[in-house]
């Protein structure tokens, strides 16, 4: 296992592509920089999760630590591994992948960011407790909404008494009912 500090690149746009990546800790942003420097989130990962699924021997994303990380390199292709184990990974990849797709499509901001708090309580085990290592900046490029309009619903969703700010990190759904009404 290979410990990441906050904000290391794991790996780089362009980059050769070979490895699968399971996070033992932490978490991990997908992105992409666009021609014109704006960031494109289009993942975030936890711990249990695995990532850099690629189509061709080229990496088209960037993987970063959001906080202190650990990575446990996967070789699924080397002789000595199981290719069983890889396929499910890759179609829950794919899954997540178009779930976000429909999230970003046609839905309001309010939709977004609920779908959002919604499927990290899933991730993170159903608790109701959702930790949120990445920042409101990071969120808004995640769902293509402005910081600002993040805030925004965070404070409609807190007024409404369906969340809680635990901490900066940490969010607590009060009505997982009206949460999953919101981002359906």
């Amino acid at each position: 296992m290979t410990p990441y500090n906050e904000g290391a690149v794991i790996y780089a746009q362009g980059e050769p592509s070979g490895p699968l990546y399971l996070v033992e800790y932490g978490a991990v942003r997908i992105h992409r920089l666009t021609y014109d420097g704006r960031r494109q989130i289009s993942a975030f990962h936890f711990a249990g999760e695995v990532f850099g699924f690629e189509a061709d021997g080229e990496h088209h994303f960037y993987a970063e630590s959001i906080d202190r990380v650990g990575i446990r390199t996967l070789r699924p292709f080397s002789e000595d591994s199981n290719l069983e184990g890889v396929l499910p990974l890759a179609l829950q990849s794919l899954i997540r992948a178009q779930e976000h797709l429909l999230v970003l499509g046609r839905r309001t901001a309010m939709e977004k960011v609920a779908s959002f708090f919604a499927d990290l309580n899933v991730r993170q085990g159903e608790t109701g407790n959702v930790y949120l290592p990445m920042q409101r900046s990071d969120i808004a490029d995640y769902l293509g909404l402005t910081f600002e309009t993040v805030s925004r619903m965070l404070r409609k969703l807190i007024d409404a008494r369906t969340i809680r700010l635990a901490s900066t990190k940490e969010v607590q759904i009060l009505n997982l009912e009206a949460l999953e009404d919101l981002s359906q």
